[in-house]
């Protein structure tokens, strides 16, 4: 896997946030812990926070020259020997921070490439951050050749540091090549893994990285997901069938309703300030939410910014189009909540279709979500036969946003789908046009 700088064991460290308008202060002391979190999952240890509230970013450093001299001597007084700024530094800025302050300077988004570097371990995760990885040195490759190319360059001539520039950055070119058609062969043997799932009802775990997502798919699914209380503990979706132990069955027997094939998705965790390659290294990954039947968006009520963290993830959802699926708030960790409140968040629960309060940790509210899950699965989901007639082709881009189309066929007067979906979807494509047919196939 090509090489991030990582961070060694303990590396010490500054973090630096820029207030701009009109991010509110707390904002942005949210965002700071949660930037002190993923420099401790890295392995590093912040040893202070320094920022800075400006009207506009500096060009040059980022932030001002006079806080540029500031963090200079805090560095060399509390011996750190790492600068990680909250927002993306373009290469420029990176090399006058580091030519002024003689220390290494990393941002927030390549402190996240770092850690999925480490955590990475099926070969599909590897390719996909090893593609975000490059794609993200590509433009910063100037920052290792300058020097030479200050010392050979000039007027008539082209040094040797800038061929070598070149050089690098063909290799690069070809590697990112090679990784996304290895990834496209991923994608394709991961349809035909779907494929084989079109008969089930597809169920998909999303929410922040660390409220529990990996616990709760194991109680759900009788697995032994890899579980950790850190950021981004586990990268690779897992699917596999719902199942409830007898303890926690509704029933008290262990069975689910019959005539259900219920299937669930692990995937990664959201976080603020996603970086855009990684999102898109990741998009086979990310597919399991584009095609479920049901999300489970899970929340970590206990955390104190938890509406903060629902936003960040309607905005990933939102990217991925997929903020209008069938949606059942999950809020998981009550066993962390004073025992009175937790009691009425139950009561509420019963009351409210939309949303349920369990603890994952506790193996509390497990069944009746496996309940909620079966009824959504039963009752909400359709399959129809949609006859398409010959020039009604431009509302197709509409149905496939509506539903899963598993099969097509074309006929002499038009074309046949097979379409999978939420039923009142199948009704509203039924409302397009007077020249679609549709025939339900469940009832």
């Amino acid at each position: 896997m090509f090489e991030v700088t990582k961070l060694r064991i303990k590396e010490k460290a500054i973090l630096v946030g820029v207030k701009l308008p009109p991010t509110s202060r707390f904002a942005l002391e949210e965002s700071l812990q949660e930037l002190a979190l993923l420099a401790e999952t890295a392995g590093g240890e912040v040893l202070d926070t320094v920022i800075q509230e400006r009207q506009k970013l500096n060009p040059t450093f980022f932030i001002g020259k006079g806080k540029t001299e500031q963090i200079k001597s805090l560095s060399q007084r509390l011996g750190a020997n790492i600068i990680i700024f909250d927002d993306d530094l373009t290469p420029a800025q990176v090399y006058n921070l580091e030519k002024n302050l003689d220390i290494k300077v990393i941002d927030r988004s390549w402190l996240i490439l770092d850690i999925f570097a480490k955590r990475a371990k099926s070969k599909e995760a590897k390719v996909q951050v090893e593609l975000a990885q490059l794609k993200y040195l590509l433009p910063r490759l100037t920052r290792g050749w300058t020097h030479l190319s200050r010392q050979w360059g000039g007027i008539g001539t082209k040094g040797p540091g800038e061929t070598q520039l070149e050089m690098d950055r063909r290799r690069v070119n070809r590697k990112i090549q090679e990784l996304e058609k290895s990834l496209q062969k991923i994608d394709k043997e991961r349809t035909v893994q779907r494929n084989r799932r079109e008969d089930l009802f597809k169920v998909t775990l999303v929410g922040y990285t660390n409220v529990g997502k990996s616990t709760l798919f194991n109680q759900l699914t009788s697995s032994s997901v890899f579980v950790e209380e850190k950021l981004f503990a586990t990268l690779d979706s897992t699917t596999r069938l719902l199942r409830v132990s007898e303890a926690d069955a509704p029933s008290g027997n262990g069975k689910l309703k019959e005539g259900v094939k219920i299937v669930i998705t692990d995937t990664i965790g959201f976080i603020r300030k996603l970086p855009h390659h990684l999102v898109a290294s990741f998009k086979s990954t990310l597919d399991e939410v584009r095609l479920a039947d049901l999300l489970l968006h899970v929340v970590d009520i206990s955390h104190p910014d938890f509406l903060q963290h629902i936003t960040r993830v309607d905005q990933v959802l939102s990217e991925l189009d997929s903020l209008d699926k069938p949606t059942l708030m999950t809020y998981n960790k009550i066993d962390k909540l004073p025992q009175a409140y937790t009691l009425n968040l139950q009561s509420a629960s019963h009351q409210e279709s939309g949303r349920i309060f369990v603890s994952a940790m506790n193996n509390v509210g497990i069944g009746d979500l496996a309940e909620r899950i079966t009824d959504f699965a039963k009752g909400d989901w359709a399959e129809a036969l949609l006859y398409l007639e010959n020039g009604n082709s431009d509302l197709l881009p509409y149905v496939y946003k509506m539903g899963v189309v598993t099969e097509s066929k074309f006929e002499k007067e038009g074309m046949c789908l097979r379409i999978r979906g939420k039923r009142e979807n199948l009704h509203r494509i039924r409302k397009l046009n007077s020249g679609l047919k549709l025939k339900f196939l469940v009832t």
